[in-house]
């Protein structure tokens, strides 16, 4: 059932709206102290709350700015005697969903109370929706090395340790800063994600901290950085080890401060942050090229983790292949595919150079191309050779010499792409072409970093 709370210091006010309320079968609680009014905020859930302005003890005012503080996610209406549009303005920028004036009108709190509990719904359904979809990307596998990454995870995710996530591409080192924030105290804020090998140079500075309107050219707005973004949360840094050394010395300083400056601005702005990173290089040989600080090195690798390839960790194949087959079957809507234990053993046997990412992809193409209910070795035989990129392997799976060029140019773009670290400007670079041009081919052939 619907539940509503009224806080308001006068009882008539309450049992007037909780009499209308419950009369259209919500589920009203009411108090007439705004202290009590907070332990039952804090303690309870509900859908919306009708909140008075003008009370003794705490004000209207001062209970929602004390809901932004808690971040306690609610929708109120304020109601009150004294309707002003500088009361109205207020309560709206203090994150107010709407505003009812005294004597309450009947239908118009009816509708706004609908209005609200409809919204708040909206936003649990959402919720509801975002954990099932990371609940199906999650570390998969019960090998020695898997089970001590899960067991440092919870013991690191609710400090604010910063961690330093290392291994190869497609490894899953994402998946276990997710998990990171997941666990954290820090959860009910979004984990805001960098990719610092796929922002040009010149624009990571404005991406992590910010810029002010006509800082630089094309500045049009002012914009908040992913440090703001990320304020009272988690900010992961994917591929630290390509950022550049003069974003590594603002990120530096930030981390020591506490505090973060716009570009082009002039005064300092308190950021409290906590700061998971990850890269596919190894940062102590990139020290000693002169590539990466030392200094912000040691301020990241608090906790490092190591996430193994594919080939250090092959008795989870057989779980990871269940698990891939399990979501591609339900995503598509076809029967849950069966691996006889010749085709377990020939996808084991694999080295897997791409590691868990490739992995996906071949189990993904199994489960389509393959209509029969079980997979035996001849099927992982037949799509997993044409997974390699050399000629004969194009010619057999092209139709034309059109979709043989188109083919040979997606697996050369791709293996470029990885062999970069996925950073756009360098492969871009590499093939001779423009960024714009390689965004193009990389829509035009659906590529993507999985």
């Amino acid at each position: 059932m619907r539940s509503i709370l009224v806080i308001d210091d006068e009882r008539e006010i309450c049992e007037s709206i909780k009499m209308i309320l419950e009369y259209e079968d919500y589920l009203v609680d009411y108090t007439t102290d705004s202290y009590k009014g907070l332990q039952k905020v804090e303690f309870e859930n509900y859908d919306a709350l009708l909140l008075d302005i003008q009370m003794p003890g705490k004000n209207g005012f001062e209970v929602l700015t004390w809901l932004n503080e808690k971040e306690i996610e609610m929708k109120v209406i304020m109601i009150s005697a004294h309707a002003s549009v500088e009361n109205a303005v207020k309560s709206t920028k203090l994150g107010a969903f709407d505003f009812l004036e005294k004597p309450i009108d009947r239908d118009k709190l009816l509708i706004s109370v609908r209005n609200a509990v409809e919204q708040s719904s909206l936003v649990k359904e959402n919720k509801k929706l975002k954990s099932e979809l990371s609940g199906s990307e999650k570390i998969i596998g019960n090998s020695v090395v898997i089970q001590t990454i899960h067991e440092t995870i919870s013991r690191v995710a609710k400090t604010d340790a910063r961690v330093l996530i290392t291994g190869e591409n497609g490894t899953g080192k994402e998946l276990v800063a997710q998990e990171i924030h997941h666990q954290s105290i820090r959860s009910n804020k979004d984990l805001i994600e960098v990719n610092c090998a796929a922002i040009h140079h010149e624009l990571i500075e404005s991406e992590l901290f910010g810029h002010e309107k006509g800082s630089f050219t094309g500045a049009v707005k002012q914009h908040i950085g992913k440090f703001e973004q990320a304020n009272g949360g988690n900010l992961f840094l994917d591929e630290i080890g390509d950022m550049s050394l003069q974003a590594q010395a603002k990120v530096l300083r930030a981390i020591e401060e506490g505090k973060i400056e716009r570009v082009g601005g002039n005064s300092k702005i308190e950021v409290n942050v906590r700061i998971i990173s990850a890269t596919n290089k190894d940062l102590q040989e990139e020290i000693k090229k002169g590539n990466f600080r030392e200094d912000l090195f040691h301020r990241l690798n608090v906790i490092p983790i190591r996430v193994p390839p594919l080939r250090e960790r092959k008795d989870d194949i057989p779980l990871l292949i269940e698990h891939f087959s399990k979501i591609i079957c339900e995503k598509n809507k076809f029967p849950q595919k069966k691996y006889s234990d010749a085709a377990l053993r020939t996808l084991q046997s694999l080295p897997w150079k791409g590691n868990v990412r490739e992995l996906r992809n071949v189990i993904e193409r199994i489960v389509i191309m393959v209509s029969k209910n079980e997979i035996n070795e001849k099927d992982v035989s037949m799509f997993t050779q044409s997974s390699g990129s050399n000629v004969d392997d194009l010619l057999n799976i092209s139709n034309s010499f059109q979709e043989f060029k188109e083919k040979a140019e997606k697996a050369f773009i791709i293996k470029q792409l990885n062999a970069n670290g996925w950073n756009i400007s360098k492969t871009a670079d590499i093939l001779g072409i423009q960024r714009s041009h390689l965004y193009n081919k990389l829509k035009k052939y659906e590529i993507e970093k999985e």
